[in-house]
């Protein structure tokens, strides 16, 4: 698997880093050996988490590998293509780690081998009005791919690229021939430099080029899947990963049983306090060391490390990070949205504002004090009400 990462992708989500459950889901398919993370970022970044990931996973070799500077997803994985290519796989997963989803791999691989095909990606549908923000692609009925457009001018397909791929290796054929062509053009243009054709596009520059192969493939899944682009995006990717796993065994570790005071699905870190007067849930997540008051109320959040909520606090459509704290009868809330709204803005008195409302680190709102569809930077104090803002 490759993946071109962001620190986003660390970012706790129902219990995990929003990367791990990807890679949950690669490691689950029986022929995968190897994950490669790739991206721009130092080499720090990622230590911990490789670290606790091969923990888990002791029998699969994982390691991050690192662009001198920003070169594309096709243009990292042509850069580190001797290392991909280094135990001969035969085909290969990429994965965008921006994405939440079943990661239906399984499913990519059998049409994969059903078609013969060099390449596959999933797809999803969307409604026409958010079309235009991805990747469209069309299909004839045999599932096959003849057209694929990013982010179309004009309604083309309402079935998007969903970001995960299934690759053999002519895929580096087809990304030398567009380092040609960018060679070229760029020449023709007098803007080359010696690095210039290294920086391309999966899907601006390679995926408009692989109907011409006729074995270019979509899986369609039926299943959910947004993406994660900013921070306020995974508090409906929490809801979705929660509402899987509950469905998926209601005793997993961490979800908490139903009850008078929990409504499901519900996460709550072991070493997290929660008061049995506090009602939690639907879609809530609990991190390490929070402390949850008596009487307080948390729906469609996700609380972190340290966070301390006071007696009676409400906290709704919200991230409330590391080390903040909520006073007693305060109310801290964004604005319920639909968790297949791919939109992370709404208008609220004539005004755009964040759907969610997120609270950086050691952030401190004081008692009775109402925080609304704000985004408040770290390590300020709230003393007064605050809506449809960003305090810096």
């Amino acid at each position: 698997m490759a993946s071109k990462a962001l620190i986003l992708v660390l970012f706790p989500v129902a219990g995990k880093p929003i990367l791990s459950h990807a890679i949950d889901s690669v490691v689950a398919v029986p022929t995968v050996k190897e994950i490669l993370l790739i991206g721009f970022y130092e080499d720090g970044v990622f230590k911990d988490f490789i670290t606790e990931t091969h923990k888990q996973y002791p029998d699969i070799s994982i390691k991050y590998l690192r662009e001198y500077k920003a070169m594309g997803t096709a243009g990292g994985l042509y850069h580190f293509r001797d290392v991909i290519l280094k135990g001969n796989p035969s085909k290969f997963f990429v994965i965008h780690a921006d994405i939440c989803c079943s990661f239906p791999l399984k499913e990519i691989n059998d049409l994969y081998e059903e078609k013969s095909a060099k390449a596959v990606i999933l797809g999803t549908k969307v409604s026409k009005d958010v079309a235009g923000n991805f990747g469209a692609i069309v299909s004839d009925g045999d599932q096959k791919v003849v057209h694929y457009v990013e982010k179309p001018e004009s309604q083309i397909s309402n079935l998007i690229n969903a970001g995960v791929y299934l690759f053999d290796k002519s895929l580096f054929d087809v990304i030398a021939d567009a380092r040609d062509a960018r060679e070229s053009s760029l020449k023709a243009a007098f803007h080359y430099d010696d690095d210039s054709e290294e920086v391309l596009s999966l899907e601006k520059d390679i995926l408009v080029r692989l109907p011409e192969t006729g074995a270019f493939y979509v899986y369609e899944t039926k299943d959910f899947w947004r993406q994660i682009k900013t921070a306020g995006s995974a508090v409906p990717a929490n809801a979705l990963y929660l509402q899987q796993a509950f469905q998926a065994n209601p005793n997993a570790p961490g979800l908490v049983q139903p009850s008078a005071t929990i409504v499901p699905p519900v996460y709550i870190d072991p070493t997290a306090h929660v008061d049995p007067t506090a009602k939690l849930g639907p879609n809530v997540s609990i991190g390490p060391g929070a402390k949850i008051g008596q009487g307080s109320r948390v729906k469609d959040s996700i609380i972190l490390d340290d966070v301390e909520i006071k007696q009676n606090a409400i906290i709704l459509h919200s991230i409330v990070s590391k080390g903040s704290k909520v006073g007693n009868w305060a109310r801290v809330e964004g604005s319920p949205t639909a968790v297949d709204d791919h939109n992370s803005t709404v208008i609220k008195d004539g005004t755009k504002v964040h759907t969610v409302t997120i609270l950086a680190s050691n952030v401190v709102v004081d008692d009775e004090i109402h925080v609304q569809n704000s985004v408040v930077l770290p390590h300020k104090e709230i003393k007064s009400d605050v809506k449809n803002e960003v305090i810096m």
